[in-house]
């Protein structure tokens, strides 16, 4: 394709560039090859960040307690994304190019090796020796004394992690250094992977307002104006997933991408992965609702792709994603008669008996399957921890 990618949320396009307009076109097996390796990158975080949700849902461990998002953070979201976009154009017309994407480098930098390394933390255990030595350590900043002292930093981790993060820190720099787009998808899968994993919707309502309003937000910041084109091709940071089509003819130096915005991995992973839990809720051993959702899923996003290579221009992939992540799980419900069931917002723990109705402050389901009804208060109301790698046992 020779459009470009309307902006970091868009389903597909030519990256920008100046040479852009000279670049002959892609093949078609090189559009098949690009669009087939950005579907797949999409499935991989959502569909591993959704299982890996379910043990952080249930999760003891303050430092891996997952973000909750209630209804006035959904509502809110698109106000604070649209305000973030603005600003961004404007620090883009304003000052250089180059000093804001050399701040945001260093920023991503430092954020893509954290996330790597916790992404790759679990699958990194299973390779080191029983007999290695693994040393516990705590990072530990507070705020005050005696009773009034607060917690800022509470940062646990151990020697493996430290061996992940060092390996991480290999593609950080390789990132930095070169820009490379392996090194960028790297970052992005691990980003996402995280995203999935550790945002959590409270329950089906909430994520029915977050994918409207995102919805409306990404049509009409696409539609509408020209803001997110200027900010996509301005922006250089790891926010999309790319994927070269002309990599066929020049290898791994290939330059004319197709791109898939991290926004359409993440908002509908996070409420691909509330369904999951939902499914386990249920205590009826399927995952019909998952299954479902994620079928919905790639259904969404091949049509994104139909139609931005019929009109020759990037989609809002939103557009798309949203009406059958939401449809699909809710004709399935109708047709099993639990609508009332889907959007309860108490609707039992995942992994646990069904409860009866109890007093006030019973236990609830609400998307988050080991808080109590009032946890999520109570967690809005203490300070923001910065989360590390989580603790090995």
């Amino acid at each position: 394709m020779e459009e470009p990618a309307a902006h970091n949320g868009s389903a597909a396009g030519a990256a920008p560039g100046a040479g852009a307009a000279a670049r002959p076109p892609a093949t078609p097996e090189g559009m098949a090859l690009a669009y087939g390796s950005l579907v797949l990158m999409a499935l991989l975080p959502i569909f591993f960040g959704a299982l890996r949700s379910v043990s952080c849902a249930k999760s003891k461990n303050s430092s891996e307690m997952p973000e909750t998002i209630t209804s006035r953070d959904a509502a809110r979201f698109p106000i604070v994304a649209s305000c973030t976009l603005l600003g961004l154009y404007l620090f883009f017309k304003i000052f250089s190019q180059e000093y804001i994407n050399l701040l945001l480098s260093m920023y991503f930098f430092v954020l893509g090796i954290l996330a790597l390394s916790h992404t790759i933390s679990p699958m990194m255990n299973r390779f080191f020796p029983a007999n290695f030595p693994n040393k516990q350590y705590q990072l530990l900043f507070t705020q005050g004394s005696g009773e009034s002292k607060e917690e800022i930093v509470n940062y646990e981790f151990d020697t493996k992690d430290l061996v992940c993060l060092a390996l991480s820190s290999v593609v950080g720099v390789w990132y930095l250094l070169r820009k490379h787009w392996i090194a960028n998808n790297l970052f992005g899968l691990a980003f996402s992977l995280n995203g999935v994993e550790l945002l959590h919707l409270n329950n089906v309502s909430t994520g029915c307002i977050l994918l409207g309003g995102l919805f409306i937000y990404d049509v009409f910041w696409v539609f509408g104006t020209n803001v997110m084109v200027t900010v996509a091709k301005s922006f250089e940071a790891p926010i999309k997933l790319v994927f070269p089509q002309d990599l066929l003819e020049k290898g791994l130096e290939a330059d004319n991408f197709a791109m898939l915005g991290l926004g359409d991995i993440v908002i509908p992973g996070i409420f691909i992965a509330l369904l999951l839990r939902f499914d386990i809720s249920l205590k009826k051993n399927t995952h019909t609702y998952f299954y479902t959702s994620f079928v919905a899923y790639i259904f969404g996003l091949g049509l994104t792709i139909f139609i931005m290579h019929i009109f020759k221009h990037a989609q809002p992939a939103l557009l798309y994603l949203v009406p059958a992540c939401i449809g699909f799980p809710l004709l399935v419900a109708l047709a099993k008669g639990e609508v009332t069931e889907m959007f309860s917002p108490a609707l039992g723990s995942a992994g646990k008996e069904r409860p009866q109705p109890e007093p006030a402050g019973a236990s609830s389901w609400k998307g988050d399957a080991r808080l109590p009804a009032q946890g999520a208060t109570r967690r809005a109301q203490s300070p923001r921890r910065r989360r590390g790698p989580p603790k090995k046992s």
